[in-house]
């Protein structure tokens, strides 16, 4: 299961990290605290959408933008959940193998590093760079 806040925080941090940022920076312009943003960064925390407009506008961002981004890893990280299904009602074990797909805009890999631990990479355009995150099932 993928969790939106983690996303989120994802998207956030590959955008600050492609401008060469720090977070200290973003936190001073967007008026919050280091750590708060740091864990909204790490999905740790849910931010507000005052808090999100706040920090996009810091990164010189739509809101729309940020959640559009979101929106297309959350729909390519469905779709990487019903092509792992279908293996595993075929075989009764649950899938293990690498999986990958992708829209032309966004590509989502996972891999799968057993049953609560699955370590999901999303690639962002021809030249973004992708970002290794783990997420408990």
């Amino acid at each position: 299961m993928v969790l939106l806040r983690r996303v989120i925080g994802d998207a956030l941090r590959a955008r600050r990290q492609r401008q060469h940022r720090t977070l200290r920076e973003v936190s001073t312009k967007a008026n919050v605290s280091l750590g708060y943003l740091s864990e909204v960064e790490r999905g740790q925390k849910e931010a507000s959408s005052e808090l999100l407009s706040s920090i996009c506008e810091a990164l010189g961002a739509q809101l729309s933008e940020l959640l559009r981004d979101v929106s297309d890893t959350l729909a390519l990280a469905e779709q990487m959940d019903e092509l792992v299904a279908e293996p595993a009602q075929s075989t009764g074990e649950p899938a293990t193998a690498d999986q990958a797909v992708t829209d032309g805009k966004v590509s989502v890999e996972v891999h799968y590093d057993g049953p609560l631990k699955a370590t999901l990479r999303t690639v962002r355009g021809p030249a973004a760079s992708g970002r290794d995150m783990i997420y408990a099932a």
